[in-house]
């Protein structure tokens, strides 16, 4: 058997999360690929996958060898897309990764125009509530909001900066006392979203002072969904931090007000994101010309709500 094409197996069997999900995407037996998988094992001389007849779950060794295999794949489809010239037409399999509530709304209407553009292009959009790793992840292109770290891959800035926001809604302020400063809110009741601080969050220094004010708390609810958070906001549960997107149309039909916009820290950059070998990929390269005008116009339209906040 050969070993490229059981590592394509093996990468695309924890994509899709179970050997039937493989064997429907590459089109064979869920035997074939049971046996592409058994192979693979046999070379390597450890278990890479504990398999149920459901789920799949990578082993330590698996983990460490799925990055390998995806950087190997990466790289036979550079010499493969090199090999026939850069007018090479898009195509193949495109993966994308975006925070769930923009990729929803923002990224995923986006992708299908890609599409219909593009026959000869699949996407498999990510919709994560993290940073992924490029690289050992076998991602293409990231939108990231925040400040990016220091890296080789290739960044476009999309404009558009995102607020990070506090709100409650009108009947919890009107009948708990009033937040007119961070440290008010030790008297609250928190919504804690897992990705905005569980324990803490971090605010502006005061006037005449350069060090960040930061409120620890014990929530009373922690969340790990955005619209869990805001529903549970809305609902009078306490008060929430989320990013401007994911609460304006609450605060504009009433649901929730914002309070300490004047501690907020300043808004955060957004981006897409591309390892730097991917770009010249016909297929990436195409998104992302094709994304970038699109999305500067939506996170602009955005960033125009967000103003209105207060």
């Amino acid at each position: 058997m050969d070993r490229i094409d059981a590592m394509k197996v093996f990468v695309t069997a924890i994509d899709e999360g179970s050997l039937a999900g493989a064997a429907r995407r590459l089109k064979r037996s869920p035997t074939a690929v049971s046996r592409a998988l058994s192979f693979l094992e046999a070379h390597v001389g450890v278990e890479l996958l504990h398999r149920t007849t459901r789920t799949l779950k990578l082993s330590d060794a698996g983990q460490r060898y799925a990055a390998a295999c995806r950087r190997v794949l990466v790289d036979l489809e550079e010499a493969d897309m090199f090999a026939g010239g850069e007018r090479s037409a898009p195509r193949g399999m495109l993966t994308i990764s975006a925070p769930p509530i923009v990729g929803e709304e923002v990224v995923h209407p986006i992708v299908d125009e890609f599409l219909d553009l593009h026959p000869a292009v699949s996407v498999r959009l990510l919709l994560l509530d993290r940073f992924v790793n490029l690289v050992d992840e076998g991602v293409d292109i990231a939108l990231r909001i925040g400040h990016l770290a220091d890296s080789s891959h290739i960044s476009t800035r999309l404009g558009g900066d995102v607020r990070r926001v506090v709100v409650a809604s009108p009947h919890y302020l009107a009948t708990h006392p009033r937040v007119e400063e961070p440290a008010d809110l030790t008297k609250h009741k928190i919504v804690a979203f897992a990705n905005f601080g569980l324990d803490s969050w971090s605010f502006t220094p005061a006037q005449g002072s350069s060090i960040p004010r930061t409120v620890q708390f014990t929530p009373r609810c922690i969340v790990n969904s955005v619209r869990a958070a805001a529903a549970s906001a809305a609902a009078g549960r306490g008060l929430t931090r989320l990013y401007s997107y994911h609460v304006a149309d609450y605060v504009r039909d009433g649901r929730l007000t914002t309070v300490l916009a004047d501690a907020e820290h300043p808004p955060l950059p957004v981006h897409l994101l591309a390892p730097q070998g991917r770009m010249p990929v016909p297929k990436v390269r195409a998104f992302v010309d094709f994304a970038t005008p699109r999305l500067r116009s939506e996170f602009a339209r955005l960033a125009s709500q967000a103003g209105t906040l207060g």
